[in-house]
């Protein structure tokens, strides 16, 4: 029995190591290679690659070869694997390559490189791993020429189209890249693969200019394709060129009878955009080519909102323009009728009163009215009530404005315009002087609610928690905020005189460059342009490290482009925004106006 039992232990100890001999090749190889061991590794992977093609070993079987230069062994080794083992030829062809361009023949590597592209033949599906080998090696070229064989093996024009564009992309040919992604998207109609793309790879003011020129050209040629123009509307929206997406979308618009919704909605983001003129222009097209269509009541009332706003940001504001507003608002009214369809018509109405022509009572009347036409329309009434809210605040009836800001908090909770409410109520706590309370609001909305009310929070909590705290009495922060409440007061003049006084005061103060920003604001409002460019100056000069540097720098600029006509001045400023504040906001649209300036034209 004991002899069985020893007999039995010894079969099973040989077993395990036969076992263990069987695995140990691919071990053996990985560790002598990670101690680089390379003579012993090489006798391993050879034993290895001559039993089955195994891609990393072959990988460090070649860097072994290459690190012991063992260049006749690498030439015997290669030549024997490409014929024993044809199926994984360019993979054998490519490290051969390497070994050669190791050893400094580069003709050779050349040419070893060059069979890897055509080793698979007909299997096209094989050459998306062979392209990108090439381009882990850094060799972009041998990558693109190896996709464009597989097109020839397949006979099919469309095949890797993205990774195609990629590798434009990488050899920096632009105008290849582009015609890549043009023609994915004319052949899979994914419109969003090719915006994501274009955003990721044009960078440079060039290559942008390129594009537009690219789509102008397959628009002449390809005009009954939709696809260009399209994404031609997509790009000038993405810089903000809405003339331009204007023009592409009336086209589409006639051509594809649209009705106007393109155009109404693209209209709506210009005026998101603060492109007053061109959304006006949008919805007074949209008013005369379709009168009797579904859109013309919210197009008639948009196009009056879009150059109401104009009017408005127009500095100084006209007391004429806005009583012409007025009266375009009443003709509405008449035409239309005081209905669902024109409340928002009465809102705005009332601000005008209330704002530019100081009848605060004309606009509480307005008002009224309005929430007893719409009061069955719960968020339309909540609207009413926050301005209200504002012209009992023009009144200097804080109290009676944080009531109705309060009643819409409650009201809405947690939607939007509650969100709203909750800032005007945080604001009006900042102009009292009730920094704590103010902040303590602010706070939660920063991380309650939408990017825009949140940004606005977020800008006035820094500005309460930067500026107080630094003395105990916090006076200075309480005279910037008294004054602010001057300006939402449009008092204006007493406003510049605070402003003055206070930054006489605190030259050295935290919120010296913001006095001297809201100082600037005011001025340009009142189109006293050389005061505020003196403002800016200053800021630009003794504060531009802080966070107004590019908003002063680029107020500059359009001072001097829309007030001063000094267009090499201007030119010169936009071009220190995009070198000096690469990250800032104003970017795009100071790169837009430098190219306006600068007459650039492309058709």
């Amino acid at each position: 029995m004991k002899g069985l039992l020893k007999w039995i232990i010894s079969c099973m100890i040989l077993f395990v190591s036969f076992g263990a001999v069987a695995q140990t090749d691919e071990q053996l190889a990985e560790e002598y290679f990670k101690k680089g061991d390379c003579e012993k590794a090489v006798s391993y992977y050879s034993k290895i690659l001559r039993k089955a093609f195994d891609k990393r070993a072959l990988k460090n079987y070649t860097t072994c070869l290459v690190k012991a230069k063992d260049w006749d062994e690498a030439d015997k080794f290669f030549k024997r694997q490409v014929k024993s083992d044809a199926a994984n030829a360019a993979w054998y062809y490519i490290n051969w390559g390497l070994v050669s361009e190791a050893e400094g023949k580069s003709g050779e590597a050349d040419k070893k490189f060059g069979e890897a592209v055509g080793a698979f033949g007909t299997r096209f599906d094989l050459y998306r791993d062979v392209a990108e080998e090439f381009r882990e090696l850094q060799k972009p070229q041998l990558a693109k020429q190896t996709l464009l064989r597989a097109r020839e093996a397949s006979k099919n024009e469309n095949l890797y189209r993205l990774e195609m564009a990629s590798l434009n992309h990488e050899l920096k040919e632009t105008e290849n890249m582009i015609g890549e992604l043009l023609a994915y998207g004319i052949m899979f109609r994914n419109a969003e693969i090719v915006q994501n793309m274009l955003q990721d790879f044009l960078k440079e003011e060039k290559e942008q200019a390129l594009l537009e020129k690219v789509l102008y050209d397959k628009i002449q040629k390809n005009p009954n394709e939709a696809f260009y123009n399209e994404l031609l509307v997509w790009y000038q929206v993405q810089r903000k060129d809405f003339y331009k997406a204007f023009l592409q979308e009336r086209a589409l618009d006639k051509r594809y009878k649209y009705n106007g919704s393109r155009i109404y909605d693209l209209g709506n983001l210009a005026l998101q955009n603060k492109d007053y003129e061109n959304a006006a222009s949008m919805f007074e097209y949209l008013v005369k080519e379709y009168p009797k269509g579904q859109l013309y009541p919210f197009a008639r009332r948009m196009a009056i909102t879009a150059r109401e706003e104009q009017v408005k940001n127009t500095f100084p504001v006209k007391t004429a323009e806005v009583q012409k507003l007025i009266g375009e608002y009443e003709k509405l009214l008449t035409e239309l009728g005081t209905n669902e369809r024109t409340l928002e018509a009465l809102r705005n109405m009332a601000m005008l009163h209330a704002f530019y022509l100081d009848d605060k009572q004309k606009a509480i009347g307005i008002l009224t009215r309005a929430i007893e036409v719409g009061k069955q329309e719960k968020n339309f009434v909540d609207k009413c009530k926050l301005d209200l809210g504002d012209i009992y605040l023009l009144q200097s009836e804080p109290w009676e404005a944080t009531l109705l800001y309060s009643q819409v908090e409650k009201s809405q909770k947690d939607d939007l315009l509650g969100y709203e409410a909750k800032l005007r109520n945080a604001k009006l706590h900042y102009y009292k002087g009730d920094f704590a309370l103010s902040k303590e609001v602010l706070d939660i909305l920063k991380r309650a609610t939408t990017r825009e009310i949140a940004n606005d929070a977020n800008s006035l909590s820094l500005l309460i928690m930067d500026n107080t705290g630094l003395d105990s009495s916090e006076t200075a922060m309480q005279a910037y905020a008294a004054t602010e409440l001057l300006l939402f007061q449009n008092k204006p003049l007493v406003a510049i005189d605070s402003l003055k006084s206070l930054y006489a005061q605190l030259k050295d103060h935290s919120l010296a460059d913001e006095i001297l920003w809201l100082t600037a604001k005011t001025y340009m409002k009142l189109d006293s342009n050389q005061q505020a460019l003196a403002c800016l100056k200053t800021i630009t000069e003794k504060y531009n490290y802080d966070i107004l540097g590019d908003d002063a720098l680029f107020a500059t600029a359009k001072l001097y482009e829309e007030k001063l006509n000094s267009k090499e001045e201007a030119m010169k400023l936009y071009q220190e925004v995009l070198e000096k504040y690469p990250g800032s906001i104003f970017i795009a649209e100071a790169r837009k106006r430098y190219r306006t300036l600068r007459g650039d034209t492309i058709n």
